[in-house]
């Protein structure tokens, strides 16, 4: 089967200080968009793993995952290119900690921005998809797993494109 789906897995972060979220600005094709810190799983690492990086990569804060928020599908078509897309994401909350200001920020990201509730609600037409609205809203319920929940076997860690939690080889 060589035409076999699969989705794209990613990870977010939910991060949340003095009643504001933490979001990215991100320079996209379709103009700028407000995200998540958020992005791919990358081949040899934890989702847990992936969710600091991403983080780090994006906002030049360290990020432990803490809590598991849930596993969300979306599902859209790529203006550039028409791919019709899905993508499997898990989103953490966690603990936000030391910022590093000489680190560089990963190509097209503007940087974090904090926002309130009512001025994401407010803000849709910019988000990157709508997970980035359901994701906090779910935070705000009280959806919360253990981390745990999550197994990610040696097998995956062990593998030569394996990373370590500071994501170097």
């Amino acid at each position: 089967m060589p035409n076999r789906w699969k989705p794209n897995v990613t990870v977010a972060a939910i991060i949340e200080r003095d009643g504001k979220f933490m979001l990215i600005e991100e320079n996209t094709a379709d103009g700028l968009c407000l995200n998540n810190p958020a992005g791919h799983l990358d081949p040899g690492e934890s989702p847990m793993a992936a969710c600091a990086r991403e983080v780090l990569e994006e906002t030049a804060y360290d990020f432990t995952p803490t809590g598991l928020v849930g596993v969300y599908l979306n599902r859209f078509t790529r203006t550039r290119t028409g791919h019709d897309i899905t993508y499997l994401r898990f989103a953490f909350c966690g603990t936000l900690g030391q910022h590093h200001p000489d680190q560089p920020l990963d190509e097209g990201i503007v940087g974090p921005v904090w926002m309130t509730l009512e001025e994401l609600r407010a803000s849709t037409e910019r988000h990157r998809s709508p997970l980035v609205l359901q994701c906090i809203e779910d935070y705000l319920a009280g959806q919360r797993h253990p981390v745990d929940l999550i197994h990610t076997d040696a097998s995956v860690l062990t593998h030569p494109h394996a990373r370590n939690m500071e994501g170097t080889p």
